[in-house]
């Protein structure tokens, strides 16, 4: 994974964001990504190393211009997959708690390692509030959905535990993959034995990024598959709670 000692590399800033955290927020998406999930809709986010070149004075001035905007929100750094750039993530965040900024990491937790441990609990210090993207509640199905193993984030949602900082977990709905009921009643499970997760945002499936694979003449795997709609998505989170609550007891999630 390249990483620059003083830069990170980045792909885009939203100065206004209202979906990835608590109120507004400036929204960092950082350039590079090991998954290759099957709907993913930011395939221009993958290739680590591109990008714009930004330190973290130059991010922390564009949240300073519109303080008076953030005062309920803070800075998410989302991707992409931030921690691809650890370093410079904890940086930010670090220098961001320096002034009182709240900071809410966006990850698929995919790179967490053991052996980094000591790092990544530098990370957690200074970090708020994670949204963490469960894929798949299955280690095999995960493996065909993303591209990659399903344990490190599993083994990263432990630490989040240990450190007690706050989760909240976004899990999409796509047809033929994460919608039985076998596999909603196993993520409620799954979620049910840690004490620090404080929500559920259970997205459905859409094909808005179809177009940006064709502009990168990449193939679309998804091709033909209909959007699904809210309705759908909300069946999917009742199923999910219903079985978080019969397994932990009782239920912070709301």
């Amino acid at each position: 994974m390249k990483e620059c000692k003083d830069r990170g590399f980045i792909h885009s800033i939203e100065s206004f964001g209202t979906v990835d955290g608590p109120g507004i927020r400036l929204t960092v998406f950082f350039q590079g990504c090991p998954m290759r999930c099957l709907y993913c809709h930011n395939p221009d986010t993958w290739a680590p190393g591109r990008g714009a070149p930004m330190t973290v004075e130059e991010i922390l001035e564009i949240y300073r211009k519109n303080k008076s905007f953030y005062q309920k929100g803070g800075i998410t750094a989302t991707g992409g997959e931030p921690l691809m750039q650890l370093s410079f993530l904890t940086e930010l965040f670090e220098k961001a708690r320096a002034e009182d900024i709240h900071t809410c990491l966006d990850t698929s937790g995919i790179l967490f390692r053991r052996s980094r441990k000591e790092e990544y609990q530098r990370l957690l210090k200074s970090t708020r509030l994670i949204l963490l993207d469960i894929k798949h509640a299955f280690p095999e199905e995960h493996k065909k959905l993303t591209g990659q193993p399903q344990a490190p984030v599993l083994d990263f949602l432990d630490l989040t535990a240990e450190e007690k900082v706050p989760v909240i977990i976004r899990h999409v709905i796509v047809k033929g993959f994460t919608d039985s009921p076998k596999e909603l009643e196993e993520v409620g499970k799954l979620l049910a034995r840690y004490p620090n997760i404080k929500g559920l945002e259970v997205l459905p499936y859409h094909n808005m990024g179809e177009q940006k694979y064709e502009s990168l003449n990449l193939p679309y795997p998804l091709k033909g598959m209909e959007n699904l709609s809210q309705d759908e998505a909300a069946k999917a989170r009742k199923i999910i709670l219903e079985s978080f609550q019969r397994h932990r007891s009782p239920s912070s999630l709301s």
